[in-house]
């Protein structure tokens, strides 16, 4: 039975060991932290309440993650228990905002889009006219374009109400990169998959899925019990300190002996145990500065706790961000679980001082009618994701022969998203080489 070692317990890496052990092999997983997760996993913080389990950061599924979507299923998830499904929509406190009406909610992609788009308010008919004809070119060429375009220059010519009510929050919220930063190609990708692609089961593609149980029982932990079930070896707490070749292309870690080995921990612990693998093999050696060339940027999460819902009762609200009022969304987690009352202000392409932030959103919170505010909270995870540029040259996946790296960053047509990590895991674990 081939051996596979799996270094790193983040979303990739407990995909690239279900799909090894569905292929046959005999798995071991290697965390460096206590808890399984990786980037998206539960925490624990204080609020009047007691201690409540909330995620490291607030995470969208839609309908299109179907390889994530799937694999929970896999593990005995019920997608629909665990998720809170709504129609595309991203509500803004002033009434505005995209939103799919009820009597559309079930229409087809890519008809259930264009029908939010005709019934937008606050927009023009040459607003709706515009973006339509702009998905209709889109579609036609593949949803395809130049590299080297950001997604800023992309939709130059929509009217600026298309691209602050829908094109930024968008790309912000998939990309976790500013429009005029971010790539107009992978942005494409995004929404041909969103907009115009199947969803999983019933839904559709463009679904909104937010989670209503914290990210820990949405996959790792099932994760990690199903791994146990079938045989599998699950380590936490343990940071792999050494990766050496051996004889017929099988591997050591920390000095026992594997076939097979998944490098899924981020690209700079990875390029640390790979120094030593490098004189032997030109592609390691070439692998390791392009991954340690990636730029990072980071998610702040702001959880206050106040007494009312957000206005319409609605469990996700757009905002719109200044330097003075920074985050981009807000989720009532009262609507999704959590105690009455908690809402929970992301803050994308986070670069402030943590205390700073905190300040800003809760007056940020507090201009919008939320307020006032108990600031429970921060959560700033500095890596959350790679910066998604234009014409970024990113990692290969397959290192050496039976050595592989897996996580979102590798090459692939996903952004840093629980997909592309999923996906991404799948297919190298599922390899018999």
């Amino acid at each position: 039975m081939t051996r596979t070692a799996v270094v790193g317990g983040g979303w990739a890496g407990l995909a690239a060991a279900v799909a090894a052990t569905e292929a046959g092999q005999q798995v071991t997983l290697i965390e460096a932290a206590r808890t399984l997760g990786g980037r998206a996993r539960a925490v624990l913080i204080d609020t009047p309440d007691g201690p409540q389990t909330v995620d490291n950061g607030q995470h969208i599924l839609i309908g299109a993650y179907t390889a994530t979507l799937d694999l929970m299923q896999r593990l005995g998830i019920a997608p629909e228990a665990v998720l809170h499904a709504m129609p595309l929509a991203l509500p803004f406190a002033d009434g505005t905002g995209l939103r799919t009406p009820a009597w559309a909610a079930r229409w087809p992609a890519p008809l259930d889009a264009l029908a939010a788009i005709a019934t937008t308010p606050g927009w023009t008919w040459r607003d709706k006219v515009a973006l339509v004809l702009a998905s209709v070119g889109w579609q036609v060429r593949g949803f395809q374009c130049d590299t080297r375009l950001t997604v800023a220059r992309l939709c130059q010519a929509l009217p600026a109400r298309v691209n602050e009510g829908l094109i930024e929050p968008l790309c912000v919220s998939a990309l976790n990169t500013p429009a005029h930063q971010a790539s107009a190609a992978v942005f494409l990708r995004v929404l041909k998959d969103a907009l115009f692609g199947r969803g999983h089961g019933a839904w559709n593609g463009s679904t909104l899925l937010l989670p209503r149980a914290d990210l820990g029982a949405l996959l790792p932990e099932p994760a990690r019990q199903w791994l146990l079930a079938h045989g599998a070896h699950v380590h936490t707490g343990r940071r792999v300190l050494s990766l050496a070749p051996l004889a017929g292309d099988r591997w050591q870690v920390d000095g026992e002996a594997f076939d097979r080995v998944l490098l899924a921990a981020p690209p700079g612990e990875s390029a640390r145990l790979l120094q030593g693998v490098a004189p032997e093999h030109p592609s390691v050696a070439d692998w390791i500065p392009q991954a340690l060339a990636l730029r990072f940027e980071a998610i702040a999460t702001v959880y206050g706790q106040g007494s009312q819902p957000l206005p319409g009762q609605v469990p996700m609200m757009a905002l719109r961000p200044s330097p003075q009022a920074p985050a981009q969304f807000v989720f009532d987690r009262g609507q999704l679980g959590g105690p009455p009352g908690l809402l929970a202000f992301v803050v994308s392409a986070s670069h402030d001082d943590r205390q700073a932030l905190q300040a800003q959103v809760m007056e940020q919170a507090l201009a919008l009618g939320l307020g006032p505010l108990r600031a429970l909270q921060t959560v700033v995870e500095k890596r959350a994701t790679f910066a998604c540029t234009p014409a970024l040259l990113r990692p290969a996946s397959r290192l050496a022969p039976r050595l592989w790296a897996v996580g979102d960053y590798v090459d692939g047509p996903y952004p840093a998203t629980l997909e592309g990590a999923v996906r991404c895991g799948l297919a190298a674990g599922a390899r018999a080489d």
